[in-house]
């Protein structure tokens, strides 16, 4: 067993993926998160006796022989996680206000191309030709398959940091069916002329082979996460946050401080935060000044305004796979945008009923993109403390969300026994993300150097896992610890035992 010391800061999606794989790999790890609990995204909460998950309400990846589910095979945490797979004819439905129709998509290379072929026919060689470059573009992520790659952005086509915008164009005429492709925007930040297409391919083809939901919530997926850390003899300490950390003249870390005043010194620290908030914590001469300022230059992905409603007991029926709603086509790129004097807003959300038992839903969770700059002028303000006016903000964004999920149930007002909301600030404080970022920092194919973090860092110890290296989600943060930990043992020799399971 190697025994080498590790610590990681923060005890998220990211933080626990990577230190359950190095404790497997027999290393001391130890885990410092700034919440009383564990998880990131996965955590989960009650209000009103029913619990509510923060983040991670779609799965992809994680269905048998799928790459993430590997990875959890591999830890030997698959067999206990309770999951339950979307209904397989309509993974995803999108309804559009002012055609009143719905586009019900279903599960498969196959069956997505077909469908859309029969609603769209005289577009029929642009989308089996725009499927076939999403799978193109996929391919060439190696990791994406759990194959061993050099990781290199010069090694692929040229379609790969194309808009993700231009890349439907370039395959579809009809500007009703450009909108309809783009409907996961949601699930990975998409900005119009900057999202590069090879994001926009991973996500689609994730979810067109297959979405899968917690049943019970993703804070399952964190404490067996954390059981196997302490099962190699490591620790998951919650309510411990990193608040300074410490680099000798020769680059070296050698050690963190908490805010509670406790000292961790190891033989290699792995940050699973922000890069800016790494910065922030940082000895002022830890990182060069250039370091500094690319850091601080690297924009953000918008964040999201979300509602978590309870249902009276028989009231609203349970829904088996995601919804997207948006009022009419044109808006897709743009409802990361916010504007309170446009009476209109929102022009899109997504929402759920999370699983349960039985025909009827417990409980709706409705994710609306939105700014920072909409809660701007409470920035300073901290949790349970920004006062009244705030207060009637929310309760206004929320009547306005409320207003359109009545168009679209009828009666859904009534149905509702109480509803509470986050915002971005929300996430800003309780996920330790600058601007609210729901995803981080933001890939930009106009400077894709600019938001690829490589792994290493300027302090020699020092590495970073995460969503803000590579890719985010259920599926993009494993693969990233993935690589994290390769960098420590050798390339390509965590990824032959997992393929090896």
């Amino acid at each position: 067993m190697n025994r080498k010391s590790i610590i990681i800061i923060g005890g998220g999606l990211g933080g626990l993926f990577t230190g359950a794989l190095l404790a497997k790999e027999g290393y001391g790890v130890t885990v410092l998160e700034k919440n009383a609990a564990i998880g990131g995204g996965l955590q989960t909460f009650q209000r009103a006796g029913v619990t509510f998950e923060t983040g991670m309400h779609i799965l992809g990846g994680l269905r048998p022989g799928a790459s993430i589910s590997k990875i959890c095979q591999y830890l030997g945490i698959y067999d206990q996680l309770q999951l339950r797979d979307v209904d397989h004819d309509c993974i995803d439905s999108i309804t559009y206000s002012s055609s009143h129709k719905t586009y019900r998509i279903p599960e498969g290379r196959e069956a997505f191309t077909n469908y859309f072929v029969s609603e769209f026919p005289h577009q029929e060689q642009g989308i089996r030709q725009y499927v076939e470059s999403l799978y193109r573009l996929a391919d060439e992520v190696d990791m994406f398959y759990l194959r061993p790659a050099d990781g290199s952005l010069y090694a692929h086509s040229e379609q790969f940091l194309w808009p993700a915008d231009e890349l439907i164009a370039y395959y579809i005429e009809d500007v009703r069916l450009r909108d309809i492709l783009a409907y996961m925007n949601p699930m990975y930040g998409g900005v119009a002329g900057h999202t590069p297409a090879y994001i926009h391919a991973l996500i689609n083809v994730l979810y067109i082979s297959g979405p899968s939901r917690f049943v019970g919530g993703g804070q399952q997926l964190a404490d067996a996460l954390a059981r196997k850390i302490e099962e190699g003899g490591g620790r998951v300490i919650g309510g411990e946050q990193v608040v300074a950390l410490h680099v000798g003249d020769d680059r070296q870390c050698t050690a963190v401080t908490t805010a509670k005043g406790n000292d961790y010194r190891a033989d290699y620290y792995i940050s699973a935060i922000h890069p800016s908030r790494l910065v922030d914590i940082a000895d002022g001469g830890a990182f060069p000044k250039s370091y500094r300022q690319r850091v601080a230059s690297i924009p953000n992905t918008y964040s999201a305004f979300t509602v978590y409603i309870k249902f009276r007991p028989g009231a609203f029926p349970y829904i088996n796979h995601t919804c997207y709603w948006q009022d009419d086509f044109g808006h897709v790129w743009q409802h990361g945008e916010y504007d309170p004097a446009d009476c209109g807003w929102p022009h899109g959300f997504m929402y759920m009923t999370p699983p349960t038992t039985g025909q009827w839903a417990t409980t709706m969770v409705v994710n609306c993109l939105m700014p920072f700059s909409a809660v701007a002028q409470w920035a300073d303000t901290t949790v349970g403390h920004r006062g009244k006016e705030y207060e009637r903000w929310k309760q206004h964004v929320v009547d306005r969300i409320f207003l359109r999920m009545e168009q679209l149930h009828p009666g859904f007002s009534q149905c509702v026994e109480h509803s509470w909301s986050s915002t971005p600030l929300t996430i800003r404080d309780y996920y330790n993300q600058p601007d609210g970022a729901l995803y981080g920092i933001r890939k930009d194919c106009q400077n894709i150097m600019l938001s690829q973090l490589p792994i290493w860092t300027k302090v020699k110890n020092l590495l970073l896992t995460g969503q803000n290296v590579n890719l985010h989600g259920i599926c993009g943060v494993p693969l990233t610890a993935v690589n994290t930990v390769e960098a420590i043992i050798g390339q390509g020799k965590l990824l032959q035992k997992i393929n090896n399971v």
